[in-house]
This record gives structure tokens, C-alpha cells and sequence, in this order.
């Protein structure tokens, strides 16, 4: 077992591949004092099983990791079992404990838990000032983003027009997804396109589209993938694996948008330009590399006719430290 920690946040600078021209330059916002915060301990467990009849001669899993995001949240501490892992680092700045699970012979199970100690705040982003330029890093399209399609292009100028500063329109396409989209836990990972169709949109499509309708629209937007902690379970508001957005807002920078959660009228507001102590960051960025289109983990192995390897156990438990 190996145990390591943070001792402070770090900045990458990437050439991105969406939309980036060279690296996206650091941005010294006023960042909003913390309004609350909360403490977790946050276990994951993956179980994978070979039920093939023999042994892969290679077998790697990138299992994503939860770090420090600033000024969101706080890593405290991470310890990882078993240790035959390496970091890696992909072009978003995420990081992965990469294992070599060659070693499984058929009939074998192999659990890998991971324990984190993580703090997250509570912010309110002011957006009373919101003039200047934007960037134009985040701004293309790309798969499940289909900010070129012509009917997501049409629905932005439709929903921005009249509105003269970034903010209103964010919030135009904000009001829009929660007013139109039925939620709707679908399991797949169809994108913003999707949405517009009669088959219902969870997490992802709902902060597909949000960030679709905001790179259309020039405003540079990306995707958050992580958990959503409630303090009673519901599956009719969201799962606990969540998906949510980021837009960049002349005179503020990043500011974090739930149009999942905030597609209640009644809640609209607490989701809008806040970042609340329930959203714990796992993931940025809506197609890593390193994931290979999958979610939170991924994984490799060969021969397929020898070794039948799959991930039978998957689990997240999340415990406020400060009750």
C-alpha cells in the first residue's frame, strides 16, 4: 500500500487539443471567498474479474484520480491499494494511477480501493462585471460537443440574441436546458446533439449541451466530470457519478455551471455561477485520451481469446467528515 500527499496546487500548461493555440495562458482571477466548506472521505473500489481460461499477457488500467483543483477543492491526502502503479498525466491535466495487471491467472479477482481525504468549498461568483474579451481556447467542437452542428447554431443566435454581455447569454442557454431538457438516466453517453431529441438527457447531455450552446456562441466552455455528494440518496435528481460545466466569463474567468441540477425552477439559482460543497472534481475535459471514451477508468488487455477480463465492481462511498 502506498500513501502520498499534496502539498499544494499545481498549474499545467497544455497544447490542448480543442481549440487551444499553444497553451492556455494562466489567469489570476479574484478568486470568491469560500461561503462554506466540507470535509470527505471518499473510498473507491474496483473489483475485476478474468473468467477467461487463461492468463493476458498484458492487462493496464487508468483509473482516473481525484485532485486538487483550485480554487474548488483540496486534496488532503490519497492512498492507493495495491501498489504496482504508475502516474500519468494526460492532455487536460488529469492524472491516473496506471496499473500492470498482467499478473492474472483465469478464475482471479483483483480489488483496487483508493481513499481520499478532500476538501471543497462553497463559492458564489459575482458576474455584476462582465465586459471584456474572451479567449479562444474551448471554443471548438469535438465528439459529444457539436457546437458546429447547425441546429445547436441556430438555438444559440435564437437564445442570445438581445442579450449583449457573456453572462446573460450563459444564462439564456442555463434557463433554456432546464425549462426544455427531461431528465432522464439513459446509461450512454450521447452528447449535446442528443439532447435536442425526443430520447430524454442525464447528466452529460444536459452539460453537453450547455457547453455546446456556449462555444457556439464564442464563450469558451468545458466539461467537469466528478461526484455529487446529497445527504440523502436520490436517484431522481442525479446519480452520485456527475457531470457539470465550466464557462469563462469576461472580468471572472472559470465559473462552475450545474444545468443538471439546477433544472428546478425552484433551485435554479443555488446551481447558476456557484460551486456548492456536494460537487467533488474527478475529471476535466469531455474526451480524455487517456480514458479512450469511457468514464472515470479505463482498461486494456490481450489475447481476447485467452483472457476474458471485465470490471464486475465499481463503487463510490462519500462521508462528510465534519457531521
Amino acid at each position: 500500500m502506498m500513501r502520498w500527499r499534496w502539498l499544494r496546487p499545481f498549474t499545467l500548461c497544455l497544447a490542448l487539443l480543442i481549440g487551444a493555440v499553444g497553451c492556455e495562458t494562466a489567469v489570476s482571477p479574484s478568486f470568491p471567498t469560500p461561503t462554506a466548506t466540507t470535509e470527505y472521505q471518499i473510498q473507491q473500489t474496483l473489483t475485476i474479474v478474468n473468467h477467461g481460461p487463461g492468463q493476458p499477457e498484458k492487462h493496464n488500467l487508468w483509473l482516473a484520480l481525484i485532485g486538487d483543483v483550485r480554487p474548488y477543492q483540496e486534496l488532503q491526502s490519497t492512498t492507493i491499494s495495491p501498489d504496482n502503479y504508475q502516474i500519468v498525466t494526460d492532455e487536460y491535466g488529469n492524472r491516473y494511477a496506471e496499473f500492470d495487471l498482467a499478473e492474472m491467472p483465469p478464475g482471479t479477482e483483483i480489488a483496487i480501493n483508493i481513499q481520499y481525504e478532500v476538501v471543497v468549498h462553497e463559492l458564489e461568483y459575482d458576474l455584476s462585471d462582465c465586459q471584456g474579451d474572451l479567449p479562444d481556447f474551448y471554443t471548438q467542437p469535438e465528439r459529444h460537443i457539436e457546437s458546429n452542428n447547425p441546429q445547436i447554431i441556430a438555438l444559440a443566435e435564437q437564445l442570445a440574441a438581445g442579450k449583449e454581455t457573456a453572462c446573460e447569454k450563459i444564462e439564456a442557454f442555463y434557463n433554456y436546458i432546464g425549462n426544455t431538457l427531461v431528465y432522464s438516466f439513459n446509461g450512454n453517453n450521447w452528447g449535446a446533439q442528443a439532447a435536442l431529441g425526443p430520447m430524454g438527457a442525464d447528466c452529460t447531455e444536459f452539460a453537453s449541451l450547455m457547453i455546446a450552446l456556449s462555444r457556439a456562441a464564442g464563450i469558451p466552455a468545458r466539461y467537469l466530470e466528478g461526484l455529487h455528494y446529497f445527504p440523502e440518496e436520490s436517484e431522481a435528481i442525479a446519480r452520485t457519478e456527475h457531470a457539470w460545466a465550466e464557462v469563462y466569463l469576461p472580468g471572472i474567468g472559470w465559473t462552475p455551471i450545474d444545468p443538471t441540477l439546477g433544472r428546478s425552477s425552484i433551485n435554479r439559482e443555488e446551481y447558476f455561477a456557484r460551486n456548492t460543497v456536494g460537487h467533488v472534481i474527478v475529471i476535466r475535459g469531455r474526451n480524455p485520451s487517456t480514458l479512450r471514451g469511457a468514464s472515470y477508468w479505463s482498461h486494456l488487455f490481450w489475447p481476447g481469446g485467452v483472457a476474458d477480463i471485465r470490471v464486475e465492481g465499481a463503487v463510490w462511498r462519500i462521508f462528510p467528515l465534519d457531521d
